[in-house]
């Protein structure tokens, strides 16, 4: 099978999650990716450190199946290069505000004087327009911005994600864009810009609320893990953990109620839709939680699956790693990193297919690993690599 973008070169210059991990998502379909760091190294190379150098999980993860250059694009020479490397590819990734752009001569006009279809893909926390365009922000802050970590918390206190799940979601948007653009040039012969925003990302996730409340106007406040649109929705401690249940439809409800022992609720119009259930979550998961705290884990997730309902355990971060579906289902890819005693659990590609090639994981590349590969590949001789390397330029 070949492999979906083959023949598609890729610059990496995105920081962080969001332009790094687009580009992660069209390297797994084949395309060569080629990450560009500062001499010094991405800051994100050094998040969530896992090795004695101070490499990061990040880097492990979103580095794979790249090949990675340093370079100081702001230097003239290193902005020779660039024209240089821009000129053999396809797709640059650069999630930088517009005057970084910019000042690295990574904007689109500039760009497209280069390779007159190339495609930008790029983003930021507001986008290009607007009073905030200038603003800079990370996932928290569009989390906090679409109400989203309002309705998460309680009453008294707002509420996070713990995982970046912006920051995730605009890196999936914008290689879903940018799959759209390459499909544009194929047709046009035209390059575009693909911008994504860590606020759009977060508004679109955050949606049907914010509806909600500019028809209705309800006022909705947190209620931590319980659900507001059904019940029951929420968490609920077991002799020995916690595990999660979420009941939608009529059909699974139906279930609960009569493996609770209260089928008279299913004639209750106080239960007779899911946003009537939500609207009294209170009385039917305090009924879910007497039933829960006379079980164990595992009593709970077997029963409430025998009989069709949705739920699983509240697993820690180690658990995750042992849990058999997990392991069975081969859910992550172990790669070996310099530096890390253990092999590294990276999560697979997200999307599996049945005509489209997606080979093993090749492990994120050391800083500079690939600087004299790629060089030369774009023409540079052994000498004038050499004097890069004398004059800081890589």
């Amino acid at each position: 099978m070949s492999k979906i973008l083959n023949g598609i070169r890729v610059l990496d210059f995105g920081r962080y999650i969001a332009g790094p991990f687009c580009a992660t998502l069209l390297a797994d379909l084949g395309a060569d990716v080629i990450r560009i760091e500062k001499p010094s190294g991405g800051e994100d190379r050094y998040t969530v450190p896992i090795n004695a150098q101070g490499e990061g999980a990040y880097h492990t993860q979103i580095g794979r199946n790249k090949r990675g250059i340093t370079l100081n694009p702001t230097s003239e020479e290193g902005r020779e290069v660039v024209r240089r490397l821009v000129s053999t590819a396809d797709v640059v990734v650069a999630n930088l505000p517009y005057p970084a752009l910019k000042k690295l001569g990574l904007d689109y006009e500039t760009l497209k004087q280069i390779k007159g279809d190339i495609i930008l893909t790029t983003g930021s926390a507001f986008g290009s327009t607007g009073p905030y365009a200038a603003k800079g922000g990370f996932d928290t802050v569009a989390q906090a911005m679409s109400g989203s970590m309002y309705l998460s918390g309680s009453e008294d206190e707002p509420g996070k994600s713990f995982a970046p799940y912006n920051d995730f979601g605009t890196a999936s948007l914008s290689a879903f864009g940018t799959l759209a653009a390459l499909m544009h040039r194929g047709q046009t012969g035209e390059g575009q810009v693909v911008e994504g925003t860590l606020l759009g990302t977060a508004l679109t996730f955050n949606n049907a609320p914010l509806m909600e409340e500019a028809v209705s106007a309800l006022g909705r406040t947190g209620s931590g893990t319980r659900g507001q649109y059904n019940a029951p929705t929420d968490s609920f401690r077991t002799l020995d953990g916690y595990v999660t249940v979420q009941v939608v439809g009529a059909g699974i409800f139906k279930r609960w109620a009569k493996l609770m022992g209260e089928s008279s609720w299913l004639d209750d119009p106080r239960f007779a839709t899911d946003q009537s259930r939500g609207d009294h979550g209170d009385i039917i998961c305090q009924r879910m939680s007497l039933w829960c705290e006379q079980r164990t884990n595992q009593q709970v997730v077997t029963e409430l699956a025998q009989a069709g309902i949705p739920c699983g355990e509240m697993l820690t971060p180690r658990e995750v790693l042992q849990n058999e579906h997990v392991v069975a289902a081969n859910m992550f890819q172990y790669c070996e990193y310099p530096g890390v005693e253990t092999p590294t659990p990276i999560a697979d590609h997200p999307i599996r297919y049945s005509k489209t090639k997606v080979d093993d994981f090749t492990r994120a590349p050391m800083l500079g690993e690939h600087t004299t590969e790629v060089l030369s590949e774009v023409g540079y001789t052994a000498e004038q690599i050499r004097g890069f390397k004398t004059n800081g330029v890589i």
